[in-house]
């Protein structure tokens, strides 16, 4: 295939100017078969597993870094959800699995490791509670593990206990890790109809119905779209839609070709690749600057919900015709601290808790890394879950809540979280109680057009 000079240039462009990257290369792996009657003995099986079959995985990411000169900026690994293992212990306490992960995660030279995972939906079992339980501990004694908790889905409805019980696991997390502006809450998800296959940290897990092990890959690339749009100020939505999901399919391409030959290299099969345009706090990387490019004065005003409908939709038709397999979440992530426009707008006024809940009826996730303040009851934090899961339960799609509160600081006040995770005013919460409605318990039913068999 020959290629134009308008292309090579466009594609170095994409590079070096517009901070086009694959985000992460994420293996998934299996770790059923190490389920053992002792915690040690289980923990024992997962390292020397971890180690054996992620052995590659570094090294041939670097390797595809040189030789394609595409930026791959995280290697990260998935597992099976830790839950599941831990129902065949004895032990109360299983932060030592963390631990565990840590200390592999660390020999192997990945980023993270997400699998700190229960999946609680329509109950518990015991190994579901012992994660629940060790949780703050978990994430306070360890660095690159990550943990999500699944609480409801279209079909079984929201399980409030969970809800319930995960305000105050969130609460005592951020206590936890008090002297880091809470930052064990930035590695913890709270989830309706999490995928199974999603790269992305912190709510990566290899779900049961995976194989034995695959690679998943996430791509990036929202100062690409925006740089795209740059040209069509007076344009109509029609084509601006068309330059979008274009620009979505030339991203998305070169994020199957990199997970195709990695999976090749390491030796397992490809599993997925998910099209969410990922933002960063690095200037020019941000998914609130593409909306505004659309004609938007800041990112929060009147007509973003529409804007971001369109943008992700747009996403997901350009890449879907990019690659045999989608997965993941897909879309247009809009966090809070990792993505520098939509910090400027929440420091700005233009963005509230209010307004971001209404943007994730149509964006990938959710309510995405927001800090609040640290007196934030855990009742509030879980009626702030329970509004997410609503969402996601009745519009059949995932959303998440990952929030921080963030000790002995207040609204407007500035959390920092560095690296990845950036840093962000903290948003002001409802100050209205939401204790009486939060303490029922039980399950929100599932609603009337799920039951579709």
């Amino acid at each position: 295939m020959l290629f134009t000079p308008f292309e090579i240039k466009e594609t170095v462009d994409m590079f070096m100017r517009y901070k086009l990257d694959i985000r992460a290369i994420t293996l998934g792996v299996s770790l059923l078969d190490c389920i053992c009657s002792t915690g040690e003995a289980t923990r024992k099986k997962i390292k020397e597993k971890l180690l054996h079959v992620a052995q590659k995985l570094v090294k041939t990411g670097c390797e595809i870094e040189t030789e394609y000169g595409i930026p791959i900026i995280n290697k990260r690994i998935s597992v099976t959800p830790i839950s599941i293992l831990a129902s065949s212990c004895d032990e109360d306490d299983i932060s030592p699995y963390a631990q565990t992960l840590d200390e592999t995660a660390r020999q192997l030279g990945i980023d993270f490791i997400g699998g700190f995972s229960a999946l609680v939906h329509k109950g518990f079992t015991k190994g579901d509670e012992k994660l629940i339980n060790s949780i703050p501990k978990a994430l306070s004694v360890t660095e690159k593990v990550c943990s999500s908790v699944n609480v409801a889905s279209t079909k079984s409805g929201i399980n409030m206990d969970a809800v319930r019980i995960m305000g105050k696991i969130i609460k005592e997390t951020a206590q936890a890790t008090s002297d880091k502006d809470g930052i064990g809450c930035a590695k913890l998800v709270v989830f309706c109809n999490a995928p199974e296959d999603n790269p992305f940290m912190a709510g990566a897990f290899h779900g049961a119905g995976e194989a034995e092990s695959a690679l998943n890959v996430g791509v990036s690339g929202p100062g690409v779209i925006k740089a795209a749009l740059e040209n069509y100020a007076s344009q109509t939505f029609d084509e601006l839609a068309d330059t979008i999901k274009k620009t979505a399919f030339k991203i998305t391409r070169m994020g199957q070709l990199v997970g195709m030959e990695a999976a090749k290299r390491i030796g397992v099969p490809f599993g997925i690749l998910d099209l969410s345009l990922a933002p960063t706090p690095a200037v020019g990387d941000s998914v609130a600057r593409i909306l505004e490019e659309m004609g938007l004065e800041a990112a929060g005003t009147h007509g973003t919900t529409a804007a971001l409908a369109m943008l992700t939709d747009m996403v997901k038709k350009g890449g879907i015709m990019a690659s045999t397999h989608v997965g993941g979440f897909s879309g247009a992530f809009i966090p809070i601290s990792e993505d520098e426009g939509m910090a400027a707008s929440v420091k700005n006024g233009n963005i509230t808790l209010d307004k971001l809940e209404a943007l994730t009826s149509v964006c990938s996730v959710g309510l995405d890394m927001i800090p609040i303040p640290g007196d934030t009851s855990a009742q509030t934090i879980s009626a702030i879950i329970a509004d997410e899961m609503a969402i996601g339960m009745v519009n059949n799609k995932t959303t998440a809540v990952r929030v921080i509160p963030v000790p002995g600081k207040k609204a407007g006040d500035w959390a920092q979280f560095g690296g990845l995770l950036g840093g962000s005013p903290i948003m002001a919460v409802n100050s209205a109680k939401s204790d009486v409605f939060i303490n029922r318990g039980g399950r929100i039913p599932a609603p009337i057009h799920s039951f579709r068999n």
